[in-house]
């Protein structure tokens, strides 16, 4: 019976794991392998780490994590989910490990507009996030094709950086063509713009139905929905990184420092909660 099963292995989890490991609680982390962030070459916007390359950030986390005695990585997708506070079951294709409580940090997966050309770009000249990835571009001409009201203020954000902002309605993007210095993005009436990258708004989906199979609440946005420790709806059951919010907030925001933070405040509240058991 560990204390805790942290199912996940991006930024989230391994801080969870971290942070139980160094309150000597034995944890186990489980990690699929899967990142939402594996096609990106450099990570941005984390302090004492901007611009090194994720899968680099989560092989120097595991290293410091076999420090810790009471924490156990291991590389083992989980199958399916059971049980109640005090007593769940985690169930992979080589058995079933048991815990007092449960961290999910599974994150969630991008689903792209259907426009040729966009998914060979993800994560590096096409972009969702300003913050993790404006920088790169700057200087030069950033294309936005994002819908609604998110189109404006993206634009706004990229205007300090770019050196001009093309917006091209989602419905007008037909496809967009990699080139030695850039992107062209082609239009539905055959134009086209030559841009540095392109930032777009994919539709998140919960990479993993755990928090479903387990009954935790689902917020409109389609995240799970925690309160401020990270806690769900169901006891026993926390949650952290981008596939959870508070109800407070319209979506998770969507970084490494925050999914760093959310796994901390998890795995500091299951320790606390621990106790009182």
């Amino acid at each position: 019976m560990y204390d805790a099963i942290v199912i996940g292995g991006g930024p989230a989890g391994l801080q969870a794991a971290l942070t139980l490991g160094r309150m000597h609680r034995r944890v186990l982390l489980l990690d699929s392998g899967e990142y939402r962030n594996a096609t990106v070459e450099h990570a941005h916007n984390l302090l004492t780490n901007d611009g090194r390359d994720p899968a680099e950030l989560r092989a120097l986390a595991r290293a410091e994590l076999r420090e810790y005695t009471t924490v156990e990585v291991r590389q083992d997708a989980v199958e399916s989910v059971s049980g109640t506070a005090g007593d769940f079951s985690v169930t992979t294709a080589h058995g079933t490990e048991r815990a007092r409580r449960l961290i999910l940090a599974t994150g969630v997966r991008d689903e792209l507009p259907p426009v040729p050309g966009l998914a060979e770009q993800w994560g590096r000249r096409v972009a969702q996030c300003p913050f993790c990835h404006g920088h790169e571009f700057a200087g030069e001409v950033i294309g936005v094709a994002v819908a609604g009201e998110h189109a404006e203020m993206i634009e706004r954000m990229l205007r300090p950086v770019g050196s001009a902002v093309v917006l091209v309605p989602p419905a007008e993007l037909a496809a967009v063509h990699t080139v030695d210095d850039g992107l062209e993005l082609e239009r539905t009436d055959g134009t086209r713009e030559h841009v540095a990258g392109l930032f777009i708004s994919p539709t998140p989906h919960q990479r993993a139905p755990f928090a479903a199979q387990l009954g935790c609440g689902i917020l409109p946005s389609g995240g799970v929905e925690i309160d401020g420790f990270g806690r769900t709806t169901v006891p026993g059951v926390y949650a952290a990184g981008d596939m959870a919010h508070t109800s407070a907030m319209p979506g998770p925001l969507v970084s490494l420092a925050a999914a760093i933070a959310a796994g901390q405040v998890a795995a500091a509240a299951v320790v606390r909660e621990l106790i009182a058991d």
